[in-house]
């Protein structure tokens, strides 16, 4: 039953899977591009001087840095993927539970999904990857940062590095999302499915409190170090308050919806059901909002801090210092985009149903388009607010001891690039799935979800 279930919710979940396998192979790129980098740069080809020209801009610690938070981000967009795709399937695993079908085997079941999803990725993202890191190593020749002459070679050893990212973390994933789901009684499972989860569990809002309050009080203890502890550790500060939010998420991401679709009920009808919708369903638009503040996070943060030292002292560094900051920035908001594009178009997905409904009740598409367009730029601008919120609450403490006041400076253009960036990824996301619905028969749709 194991085999059968898995090929079924493939096919009836493609959508799904396919955000999977892109965010399992655009992982599978970074990271072993980041480890051919590394370990090319660290080989025994290379000579005593040029070591020392490396050591001396960093080459090795920013590599080392670089793969270590990409597989950290890969962990994040992987898992959160492959639980949205499960979660996806709670009403065909409370089903075969209904008929027999034990734990064990929807376990099985969605185990075997996750390495049907991430092992075709890992393997090609290794080979991509590796491809990749040549034009990385070449870049890094050019702005100065890797003397010319120094040997570049291809390394096995990123490819059991991709694998054992990829497929440990999709599989595990898979298999903590539907733990829970699997062993409660078919009856339940079927409630449940039917109507939702409610609340956060007994654990999960506990440690989101923990790790919000973690980050504010990191935060302030910073505010008294030098300017180079705080740098240090503001990556930390980061991640708590990361952490935080995709663990309250829902409990965070209402309330900041309410306030910041107030204005859009201005906009007619269309606006105003879009607001209702994102309000009313926090948990599932939570699940998108939460990458999107990460990538708004990363992203802010660095050009905040670039910014505001280009503008206090006059240079944020040499042309290949900065360079590489923006590249390893580029990586990070990258991975976070991918998983909440992913999310939204899952998310459009599964609305197939709705979207039939809305028709048959005579809505236009183009009301339909309106509507999921609106949607997309609540929770687009729902997660800059809170992305925002993040990045200052971060950069506070080095800004303060660094130039004496905790207010970034931001170009105009810079911040302009940033919520067109946002809006764009949050439209598209959600219009494309919504699009291919409307194509189809407005009863065809319904039956189909």
């Amino acid at each position: 039953m194991g085999t059968g279930l898995s090929s079924s919710a493939l096919r009836g979940h493609r959508p799904a899977f396919v955000g999977t396998v892109v965010a399992a192979l655009f992982a599978a790129i970074v990271v072993s591009a980041s480890a051919t980098v590394l370990i090319a740069t660290g080989g025994d080809g290379v000579s005593a001087r040029a070591r020392r020209t490396m050591s001396a801009n960093s080459v090795g610690d920013t590599a080392l840095v670089l793969l270590m938070v990409s597989i950290y981000m890969s962990i994040f967009v992987v898992a959160s993927t492959m639980g949205t795709a499960v979660v996806q399937q709670h009403r065909e695993l409370a089903l075969v539970r209904a008929i027999g079908a034990r734990p064990r085997q929807v376990r099985r079941a969605v185990a075997a999904q996750a390495l049907a999803a991430s092992v075709p990725a890992a393997l090609a993202g290794a080979v991509i990857g590796s491809a990749v890191s040549r034009f990385w190593f070449d870049a890094m020749v050019t702005h100065g940062l890797i003397p010319r002459g120094v040997p570049f070679g291809f390394s096995w050893l990123v490819l059991p590095i991709c694998l054992g990212v990829a497929v440990v973390t999709s599989t595990a994933a898979a298999m903590l999302t539907s733990l829970r789901f699997s062993l409660l009684r078919p009856a339940r499972a079927l409630d449940e499915a039917l109507a939702g989860r409610t609340g956060l569990g007994w654990m999960r809002a506990p440690l989101g409190v923990i790790a919000v309050g973690g980050g504010l009080l990191l935060s302030v203890l910073l505010s008294r170090q030098s300017a180079e502890d705080a740098g240090q550790a503001a990556f930390f500060v980061l991640i708590l308050f990361c952490v935080g939010v995709g663990l309250l998420g829902p409990r965070i991401v209402g309330p900041a919806a309410r306030l910041v679709s107030a204005p859009f009920a201005r906009f007619g009808a269309t606006a105003q059901l879009a607001a209702l919708n994102v309000r009313s369903q926090p948990r599932r638009f939570s699940a998108a909002v939460v990458p999107l503040v990460l990538a708004t996070g990363f992203g802010l943060i660095k050009i905040m801090l670039l910014a505001t030292t280009q503008h206090r002292t006059g240079s944020a560094g040499s042309p290949g210092d900065v360079w590489l900051e923006y590249l390893g920035t580029a990586l990070y908001t990258g991975f976070a985009a991918i998983a909440a594009a992913n999310t939204l178009a899952m998310i459009s997905f599964e609305r197939r149903r709705d979207i039939a409904l809305l028709r048959v009740v005579g809505t236009s598409p183009s009301q339909v388009r309106a509507m999921a367009v609106w949607e997309a730029l609540i929770v687009a601008a729902t997660s800059l607010a809170l992305g925002t919120a993040i990045a200052l609450l971060t950069l506070a403490p080095m800004l303060s001891t660094a130039f004496g006041s905790p207010f970034p400076y931001v170009p105009w253009q810079a911040a302009l690039g940033v919520v067109a960036g946002t809006a764009a990824l949050t439209v598209l996301a959600t219009g494309v799935p919504v699009s291919a619905a409307l194509r189809r028969p407005a009863l065809q749709s319904g039956r189909a979800s």
